[in-house]
């Protein structure tokens, strides 16, 4: 799934109600903030109705590492006491 990259680039003085409650949900609080959202419907919407106060970009998802070797067992402390 892809993410974007979505970045306030202009004020939300004089915006409607419902445009700051997107920039809320979205957890832009300020110009030049920016979050990042895998792209769904739902953020999609979000972003629509705000469109003039942030700039969006796609970006390439990072592969996961691959895991780790697991751990030899640590002997207890009790055997080595004796």
């Amino acid at each position: 799934m892809a993410r974007l990259k979505i970045t306030q680039t202009r004020s939300r003085i004089g915006a409607t109600e419902r445009q700051c409650r997107n920039l809320d949900a979205l957890g832009l609080k300020r110009i030049n903030a920016v979050v990042e959202h895998d792209d769904s419907a739902i953020i999609k919407g979000m972003i629509e109705r705000v469109k003039h106060l942030v700039r969006v970009e796609e970006v390439a998802q990072k592969k996961a590492a691959a895991p780790k070797a697991p751990k030899a067992p640590a002997e207890p402390e009790a055997q080595a006491a004796e």
